[in-house]
């Protein structure tokens, strides 16, 4: 047995270890935390989801899936075609997936950077930003409840020759006319008083908000508009054909088209087993920064940071001045064997992961180790091999759509697949044609049990973990 083949085998019989639930009372020795719920949905206490469906109806199209994608699908479709019938279909309530377990930064460009030539880099951050602008546009329409923030974000350098090297591709963007700007460590002192930075690239056009107001937000507008949205429903079959049959535990819907709005969860559809995995992100949220806290960290008019590292950390500051926190170590991350979707138990199953994390934020900004942690959470992201979405329309009757595999971009890219869709339902797709994720292959993950060992492989053996 080859040192490689050992390691291997020794990950994988230490799986247990790493989720065995572990006494969590060390986080509650200032605020109680709550376990169950994210910041961003514990602030749309007034929700009520919809009832289930419990009566076989049928429609035009049928949206699975009740977060970012599908809402947008659903508000961008109901806008282009008022006449079609639409059902929208959510296995819980609306936001309690990824949408609602976010770390709520609004970024532009794709999670995986490339040389993709001067034509195709610019149209990729047109896209993302006119994407964060149309959601600006209609929390302003339809005057929703969003706490959000658009002063921009920064990447942070931790290393000098990579700072310099950001320096010179921030130069040839703004060449291409992307008004990104680059802070020397004078400057990004001056904006947040933070350790260990050489320097960080500085996008005006990004920022923060709080997906769960947004997407909970929209209902009364979709259903105004004529969609029906049953929550509680979970889809347990898709039958394909010319007219497709879905089916749920009390009703089915027949219908002409459907689109797959389920990222992280589409596996258990059935579909696209291969393309992703289901990837467990933890992140947590501060008590408010009263104003001598603000004083010490010196974050001034910027939504929030990520760093550099493989193992990527990103925080960013609520209006409310509330710190959120994700990242930073291979414990922040989980990938269950066989694409399993839930995390077991609450965040509170795993401790070791946030007092990392709260390491991590310190190395930071020391003195945030008196900040209390009032919320914890831990969001299910969809995982591509390549790190590119994957978005088009597929089947033998080219009826069932999709957009899915975010890999942890999904707060902006999201919000765009319902336009993306939607103008591929109406073959009206040219502006999006030649973009990374839209209609393209993919390359297929090994099956378990060897996608199980590659992973924790991949993270234990390298120290790094998924760049999301």
């Amino acid at each position: 047995m080859t040192p490689l083949t050992t390691q291997l085998l020794l990950t994988a019989s230490r799986l247990a270890s790493l989720t065995t639930p572990i006494a969590s009372r060390i986080f509650r020795e200032k605020l109680e935390i709550d376990d169950s719920q994210s910041l961003w949905t514990s602030e749309t206490l007034d929700y009520q989801p919809m009832p289930m469906l419990r009566e076989n109806t049928s429609a035009d199209l049928v949206i699975i899936g009740g977060g970012f994608t599908g809402v947008s699908t659903a508000y961008h479709f109901s806008q282009r075609y008022p006449e079609k019938r639409v059902v929208l279909l959510e296995a819980r309530t609306l936001a309690n997936g990824a949408s609602g377990r976010n770390g709520g930064l609004m970024l532009n460009w794709l999670a995986m950077s490339g040389d993709y030539g001067d034509e195709l880099t610019a149209r990729i951050y047109k896209m993302t930003a006119e994407g964060i602008q149309t959601i600006r546009d209609i929390i302003t329409r339809h005057n929703l409840a969003v706490n959000q923030r658009f002063d921009g974000t920064i990447t942070m350098y931790t290393d000098a020759e990579r700072a310099e090297s950001a320096h010179a591709e921030v130069e040839y963007r703004r060449s291409l006319g992307i008004p990104e700007e680059y802070f020397d460590s004078s400057e990004l002192k001056r904006r947040l008083n933070v350790q260990h930075g050489y320097g960080a690239v500085y996008d005006p056009n990004t920022g923060q908000i709080n997906g769960a107001q947004l997407v909970r937000g929209l209902r009364p507008v979709l259903l105004e508009r004529g969609v029906e949205i049953f929550e509680g429903t979970p889809v347990i079959k898709i039958e394909e054909g010319s007219t497709i049959t879905v089916k749920t535990p009390l009703a089915e819907v027949k219908t002409k088209a459907i689109v797959l709005a389920t990222n992280g969860y589409t596996s258990k559809l059935g579909y696209f087993r291969d393309a992703l995995f289901p990837l467990h992100s933890h992140v947590f949220a501060t008590a408010p920064l009263t104003p001598e806290q603000r004083e010490q960290f010196g974050w001034n008019r910027l939504a929030g940071f990520s760093d550099d590292l493989d193992r990527i950390s990103y925080a960013s500051l609520t209006p409310d001045h509330r710190m959120v926190f994700g990242g930073g170590s291979n414990q922040s991350y989980a990938y269950l064997f066989n694409n399993r979707t839930a995390y077991p138990g609450s965040p509170g199953s795993a401790p070791r992961a946030f007092v990392k994390m709260q390491e991590t934020l310190a190395n930071y900004l020391p003195n945030s180790r008196a900040v209390p942690i009032t919320h914890r959470w831990t969001g299910t992201l969809g995982i591509t091999l390549d790190r590119h979405a994957l978005m088009g329309v597929r089947g033998e009757h080219q009826n069932v759509y999709y957009a899915i595999g975010y890999c942890g971009h999904g707060v902006t890219l999201g919000n765009v697949a319902g336009q993306i869709l939607t103008d591929i339902y109406a073959r009206d797709d040219e502006r999006w044609r030649g973009m990374p994720f839209y209609r393209t292959q993919y390359h297929a993950l090994p099956p378990e049990p060897f996608r199980w060992i590659g992973y924790q492989a991949f993270t234990r053996l390298t120290g790094s973990s998924p760049r999301v």
